[in-house]
């Protein structure tokens, strides 16, 4: 889980500087639209975000979405709360978490990314179901599937703080084995400290990269119908996303591959 790496931790105050808010914006405003549209009708729509983080996304969704925020990371939540004080935020494992109420929408970004192995994925898209009320969306944004996978190197970072802060860093995700829903992404994160002094904190992170068809499967088993793909929407539409509907109980599952 992202809990499990420091740039989720103890270093989490840096993650605006590493992937600074503004870099969300144009997949924020395609998420909020899809989720406006799924949702039209209503006033205000309320919105689960599971696995939040530091509120990059959040700080987007804004004009008529009432956020709740959910994220392991007491850390990133409390990133987040400085950056979105105005949402609701709640530390639990997008896993196992139930809060006893159901949303208009339920939004799975990328941190799902971190969920390693088919049952805990099942169990992600269950939670999500299970938050959903009846004719609800869910959505899920992972950054990898199994399909179209490519190793890649990249760079990024640049945000400044009041203090004078800055950081980037560089990444580097491969497939260690083809066989195995599991991709590794090399970071080095080049931290410099308001005084000038530099710190390299180098991870690697487990991530998970599963077939298309497996997504699709997990998701209509939880309960919930995938919908066919949007016509074009504002912003940047992201590279893989899921789009569902709560479907009532005792109705067959309808088919859509998006």
């Amino acid at each position: 889980m992202t809990a499990d790496y420091r740039i989720y931790a103890d270093l989490a105050n840096w993650w605006p500087l590493i992937s600074p808010p503004s870099e969300y914006a144009q997949e924020a405003a395609y998420l909020a639209a899809l989720i406006k549209e799924k949702s039209a009708g209503k006033g205000t729509i309320s919105v689960l975000d599971l696995g939040s983080g530091g509120g990059h996304v959040a700080a987007h969704l804004t004009g008529g979405l009432d956020l709740t925020l959910v994220d392991i990371s007491p850390e990133m939540l409390a990133a987040s709360r400085r950056l979105v004080p105005g949402f609701e935020h709640i530390k639990g494992d997008m896993r196992t978490i139930r809060l006893g109420r159901q949303f208009d929408a339920v939004l799975v970004h990328d941190a799902v990314d971190y969920i390693i192995g088919r049952h805990d994925l099942a169990s992600v898209i269950k939670t999500a179901a299970a938050h959903c009320r009846q004719g609800g969306t869910a959505v899920f944004v992972p950054d990898y599937v199994k399909d179209t996978f490519a190793e890649l190197t990249g760079a990024g970072g640049g945000g400044v703080d009041d203090a004078g802060r800055t950081a980037a860093f560089t990444e580097h995700t491969w497939d260690l084995d083809p066989d195995d829903d599991e991709v590794q992404a090399d970071y080095e994160f080049t931290l410099t400290h308001a005084d000038g002094t530099t710190e390299v904190i180098r991870e690697s992170h487990k991530l998970s990269a599963y077939p298309r068809d497996l997504w699709r499967a997990l998701i209509t088993d939880a309960g919930l119908d995938l919908e066919p793909e949007p016509a074009p929407l504002p912003g940047r539409k992201p590279a893989n996303i899921f789009t569902a509907r709560r479907r009532s109980p005792g109705t067959p599952h309808a088919v859509a591959r998006p």
